[in-house]
Parts: structure tokens; sequence; C-alpha cells
């Protein structure tokens, strides 16, 4: 593993959850190799998907989970409830019965995850819109009576794939310097790790010399 993957500020654990078929293995591939699976292939237990991206000048090391939709496995999913700083609750705009039961995966996550836990409710599949059977309209309405982010992604095409993970951590960076969570309590999803504040100093000198040298 690269020396990268330890030079970070902060780890945090994300989790994807929702529905068999939605496309949630696909999410983590997009985001992780910047590929897609066009072949379904169902989601034993859990898999994972790691990667750094930096915000507000502090860099993040996100492990993210994704669980299998079925309920035989639902007693794994609940597990990586726990810990968890972000949950990704994913539906499929062309299956109305995936965004039925976003509630019932929206409760049971309440129900075993952190309480400071950040919601991000994610209508996947954007690119086959013109079969689709939930609008946009009752994604964004559900999840602002909910509280929640809100995207609509394509994992085929990349839509807002990036987005939603950085708009995810960006909430979380903002929560952690308002001191909404106890950094010293694993159990919130966020671990503390090597300071990069040297190499961040040294790319924001980096920057200005290239500036100062262009006005030059």
């Amino acid at each position: 593993m690269a020396n990268q993957d330890f030079n970070f500020h902060f780890l945090l654990k994300y989790i994807i959850i929702g529905d068999s078929s939605v496309g949630k293995s696909n999410i983590l591939l997009r985001y992780i190799n910047n590929r897609f699976n066009e072949e379904f292939q169902t989601t034993i237990g859990v898999e994972f998907g790691a990667k750094n991206i930096e915000v507000n000048n502090k860099i993040f090391r996100l492990q993210i989970w994704d669980t299998a939709g079925q309920e035989t496995f639902r007693s794994i999913t609940r597990s990586y409830y726990k810990s968890s700083v972000c949950c990704f609750v994913v539906y499929d705009i062309t299956k109305k019965s995936s965004f039925e039961n976003v509630k019932e995966w929206i409760d049971d996550c309440k129900k075993h995850a952190p309480k400071t836990i950040v919601l991000v409710l994610v209508g996947n599949k954007s690119d086959l819109k013109n079969i689709r059977e939930v609008s946009y309209e009752e994604g964004e309405n559900y999840a602002t009576q909910n509280g929640m982010l809100f995207f609509e992604t394509s994992a085929k095409t990349g839509e807002n794939i990036e987005e939603i993970f950085l708009q995810g951590t960006k909430s979380i960076a903002n929560n952690i310097e308002n001191g909404y969570y106890n950094l010293n309590k694993e159990s919130c999803g966020i671990k503390q790790g090597l300071q990069t504040e040297t190499m961040v100093l040294k790319n924001d000198n980096d920057k200005k010399g290239k500036k100062k040298k262009k006005c030059c």
C-alpha cells in the first residue's frame, strides 16, 4: 500500500445501503476505480474500497463499505452501521419499490448507527431518466423532510459520483470544525490519522510561488 494511504488527518468510515440491484457496488467501483460493471453481481456480505480526498486543506481517508441488499445478509449489514460517520441510502429511480423501501433502510440505520451519522439519499441510474418511476422532486422532498443530503447519480456515466462523496465529506469536515463529534471515541466513525500540515503548507507555498512567478 502506498505511503499516501497513511498520510491523512482523519479516517472516515462510510457505508452504502439499499435494496439489491440498485447499483451500490457500481457506485463504489466508479468512485474508487472509475469503472462500471455491466453485469449484475450480487454482493455477498460486504465489499470494501478506500480513497483519499482533500477538503478544507485537510486530507480525509474514506473507508467505504458496500453492503448486500438481500434480507439474508441484513444481520451482517447491521454490524457495519456501528462506527459509521456517513451513510449513503441508495435507490433505483427506475424502480419505485426500491424508493418505497428507503424508509426501512433509514430506520434500520438510525437504530444501529451513531446518532451523529450523516445521511445521504442517492437516486441512482439517472442515465435511465426516460423510464424513471421516481421523480427528482419525490427524492428531493423526502431528503428534505428527513434532514438528508440528496443527489441523483449514474454509476454508468459517472454523473455526481464524485460529488456525493465530496459533499458528504464536506458536511463531516464542517461538523468536525464545529466540535460536533467526540473524536476520542472511534464509535463516531472518525479516527485521527497522521498530520499532513507540512504537505498542505508545501502545496500552498508551491501555488504561491507559481503565482508570484507569473506576476513577475
